[in-house]
């Protein structure tokens, strides 16, 4: 959920980040084509300052699914709802019509939202989620090898520079109160984000542990052109009709797009990427009246094989 977040801030924030640039120019037009850029998400994430922390529950384990966490969106209790609500409007200067709703009823909106998110998922995240997940799961080991090796005060004092520790005390420039470790809940949960900007972002909402919520080491490179070279290994297994098509799904495509780009036809398009989906090499999502394939984790591995071989 805080990539859910953090994403939908950055397509709502308008600028221009060099960093995520090709992702919103692909991604925007699908989100405002499904009107999501009006509706519940837009109203509860601003471009800019405070987001209601029912959307960012406290994790069940170290690798939640978006499944398991807009079931706890779902079952958030309604005035934890409620104050959340009160929260923005007094951040924003109010709420509109559909976080009004919300407000009057959270258990029958909540599924609604949750549904919204879904969407949004599919559309924005999902085409590419196994190069996303590579950036935060390479983060999350980084951090664990600074524990294992100097100890979490290491860790913590490098995690960002809002951040330091020191007399066993976390400090977080700019936090405008204290808070006890008491009050605090136990533990503190570190959340790599591939979409936050340079700030860091907390969700404090005892007794469940606090977020600190930081962008990801390798962030940078999420989006850069991976060129693939040499792939005669690779075809003489897939073939060369289904190896193109590995290739060219740098970027979530649809059959249509695929036909244009690799002179095959679209029926053969179509039954390639079938075995290739079969293979579990692509994963297919819905967008709109299209269907969008990408890259999977494995098909990722394959190609980066295929590479070293080819060298």
């Amino acid at each position: 959920m805080w990539q859910v977040g953090s994403s939908v801030r950055l397509l709502a924030s308008g600028g221009a980040d060099p960093v995520h640039r090709r992702w919103v120019e692909q991604v925007r037009p699908r989100v405002a084509a499904a009107g999501l850029d009006k509706a519940w998400l837009a109203e509860l994430i601003p471009p800019s300052g405070y987001a209601p922390d029912f959307l960012n529950p406290a994790p069940a384990g170290p690798a939640p699914t978006l499944a398991e966490e807009l079931a706890a969106v779902v079952a958030c209790p309604a005035d934890r709802v409620r104050k959340d609500l009160d929260h923005l409007a007094h951040h924003t200067g109010g709420i509109g019509p559909g976080l009004r709703s919300l407000y009057a009823d959270p258990r029958r909106h909540l599924a609604r939202v949750a549904e919204e998110i879904e969407t949004y998922w599919e559309l924005a995240l999902a085409p590419y989620w196994a190069r996303i997940r590579t950036v935060l799961e390479a983060d999350v080991l980084y951090r664990a090898r600074q524990v294992s090796q100097y100890g979490a005060g290491r860790l913590l004092d490098e995690l960002h520079p809002q951040v330091s520790w020191s007399d066993d005390v976390l400090r977080l420039l700019r936090w405008p109160r204290s808070l006890s470790r008491e009050t605090a809940g136990a533990g503190l949960l570190l959340i790599p984000s591939a979409f936050k900007g340079p700030g860091l972002s907390t969700r404090i909402a005892p007794p469940d542990p606090p977020q600190l919520a930081y962008r990801a080491r390798g962030t940078g490179t999420l989006w850069e052109r991976r060129t693939v070279t040499r792939t005669a290994a690779l075809a003489a297994v897939l073939g060369r009709a289904r190896t193109l098509l590995l290739t060219e799904l740098e970027t979530p495509a649809t059959t249509t797009e695929l036909a244009h780009r690799t002179g095959i036809s679209k029926a053969g398009v179509s039954q390639n990427l079938t075995a290739l989906r079969d293979a579990g090499f692509v994963s297919a999502h819905r967008a709109g009246r299209s269907v969008l394939y990408a890259r999977t984790s494995v098909g990722e591995s394959v190609l980066a094989a295929g590479h070293g071989q080819g060298h």
